[in-house]
């Protein structure tokens, strides 16, 4: 016999996802705010300099 679906925590599973997905976007967009501003101010992003000394 199939197992009986169990549809809430299927659904818990896809908001899971779903959240960690959202969490990551904002993630992304608070870091390219953060080096859009420091490239208006006229600072170097450090993580993409290029130290060839």
């Amino acid at each position: 016999m199939a197992r009986a679906p169990s549809y809430s925590f299927e659904r818990q599973e896809r908001d899971r996802i779903k959240a960690a997905k959202v969490a990551e976007k904002a993630e992304a967009k608070r870091i390219q705010r953060a080096r859009d501003k420091a490239a208006a101010e006229g600072q170097a992003d450090p993580s993409t300099s290029s130290d060839d000394q």
